[in-house]
């Protein structure tokens, strides 16, 4: 699949270095790392590239690279990556979280039932419950600087004059 410039470079450094045997416990913060060094890395170069790209709003930056990180850990992820000595980046990072998410789905009680069915052991239900408990975290550590203090991320809507519906 082809992908959006931003996609080739987005910044999941943490992402890709985690180790599978304490990740589980670690997942999270891991993630949120990725997602404020993404942030960083953004911002630096928001202003310099929004000379080339009139009207770029730092704010649609950061939400599609809140969605490529979801699109990442919820195994739906369309950009293959660049090969390296026979193994993409990007193939090496989905191994290491079907890793993970191998080790959380056998450390669950009773939710086991709610994830079998999953012929080749992606976990992407169980990947899917994990983004959507922890989306906002990973939210908040992607908008966590100064500079983004008094952006308004989301517009009124039908629905909400405010500004405050998703």
């Amino acid at each position: 699949a082809c992908a959006p410039f931003r996609r080739l470079s987005l910044c999941n450094k943490n992402m890709e270095k985690i180790a599978t045997s304490t990740a589980k416990h670690d997942l999270l913060v891991d993630v949120c790392m990725a997602a404020n060094y993404e942030a960083q890395s953004l911002i630096r170069y928001h202003d310099k590239h929004e000379l080339t790209n009139e009207g770029s709003q730092l704010c649609t930056v950061l939400a599609r690279s809140f969605a490529d990180i979801g699109d990442i850990v919820r195994g739906k992820d369309l950009y293959h990556g660049k090969k390296k000595r026979g193994q993409t980046e990007r193939e090496k990072l989905e191994e290491n979280l079907k890793k993970i998410f191998e080790n959380i789905y056998e450390e669950l009680k009773g939710a086991k039932t709610r994830y079998e069915g999953d012929k080749n052991n992606n976990f992407f239900k169980l990947r899917e419950d994990w983004w959507n408990a922890n989306r906002d975290q990973v939210w908040k550590a992607l908008t966590c600087d100064d500079k983004l203090s008094n952006y308004k991320y989301f517009r009124a809507t039908c629905s909400d004059r405010q500004g405050e519906a998703q």
